[in-house]
C-alpha cells in the first residue's frame, strides 16, 4: 500500500461518541437517578451498544418506576429530544482531520451507529464522499457489527478492519474477534468507560481525535500484522 500500512485495509468509526459527542450517557445516566435507580458500570454495560429493545428493557428493570421495555424507550428518547435543544448534536473537533488522516494512509472508511440512516446523513452528510461501501452501516439489529461490516459489507478477515468506538463492549467483542481496536471513551464525568475499556485489555486509548494520530494507526497496523493487538489482554 501507498500508505506503507502492512495489514489494515479499513477503519470503521463510531458515530455517536467518537465522530459526533456523546449525547446518549447523560440522557441515561439522568433517565435511571431521576427515577430512583442507581447509575453503574453495570448500567452501561447493559445499555450501551445494544439493540434498542434489550436496553430499553434493561432500562426498564434498572428503575423503581414501574415502565415496560417500550415505555422506557420512548421516555428515553422524548428526554433525549429535551436534552437536545440545550445540547445540540454536533461534530466533535477533530472528527473530519481524522477521517481524512486515516484515508490519508491508504485505509478504505466507513461510519457505524445504532441509529438510522438519516442521522448519519443529518450530520454527516456533508462528508460522505469522505466514507467508503455505503458509508454508513446501521448495527442497531446486529451489534455491535464487527463480523458484519468486516466480513458481509466489505469483504475482509476481521483482523484486517480497525474499529474505533467509545464503548468497552464493542472492545470485549473486538477481542473476542482479534479485531484491531482503538478506544474513545467519553469524556461525560459519570461515564465508566475509560475504566472499562481498561479492564477489557485495550492498549489504545485516545484522550482525544488529535491523539488519534499517524504514529498510533502505524502501531496499531504493526500489531495487526504479527496478531498482537490483544496480547496480555484477559481471557
Amino acid at each position: 500500500m501507498p500508505s506503507g500500512l502492512r495489514h489494515l485495509r479499513l477503519a470503521a468509526l463510531n458515530i455517536d461518541g467518537v465522530l459526533l459527542n456523546d449525547t446518549f450517557s447523560p440522557v441515561i445516566h439522568r433517565f435511571v437517578v431521576s427515577r430512583g435507580g442507581q447509575y453503574t458500570a453495570e448500567v452501561e454495560r447493559h445499555v450501551f451498544s445494544q439493540p434498542q429493545h434489550l436496553a430499553s428493557a434493561y432500562l426498564a428493570r434498572a428503575v423503581p418506576v414501574p415502565m415496560t421495555g417500550p415505555q422506557a424507550l420512548r421516555a428515553y428518547f422524548s428526554e433525549r429530544d429535551a436534552y437536545l435543544r440545550e445540547h445540540p448534536v454536533r461534530v466533535v473537533d477533530g472528527a473530519i482531520d481524522l477521517v481524512r488522516r486515516v484515508r490519508s494512509l491508504g485505509l478504505r472508511t466507513v461510519c457505524y451507529g445504532g441509529l438510522g440512516r438519516e442521522h448519519f446523513d443529518r450530520f454527516l452528510g456533508s462528508w460522505a464522499h469522505l466514507f467508503d461501501g455505503p458509508g454508513y452501516v446501521c448495527t442497531n439489529d446486529v451489534r455491535p457489527g464487527i463480523r458484519e461490516i468486516a466480513e458481509d459489507v466489505f469483504g475482509l478477515a476481521p483482523d484486517q478492519v480497525l474499529f474505533v468506538d467509545d464503548v468497552a463492549r464493542v472492545a470485549e467483542s473486538a477481542r473476542k474477534l482479534g479485531v484491531p481496536f482503538i478506544g474513545c471513551p467519553s469524556t461525560f464525568e459519570r461515564s465508566f468507560q475509560h475504566r472499562m475499556m481498561s479492564e477489557v485489555g485495550v492498549r489504545h486509548i485516545a484522550t482525544s481525535l488529535a491523539s488519534l494520530d499517524d504514529a498510533m494507526l502505524r502501531v496499531v497496523d504493526g500489531e495487526a500484522a504479527a496478531g498482537t493487538v490483544w496480547a496480555g489482554a484477559p481471557v
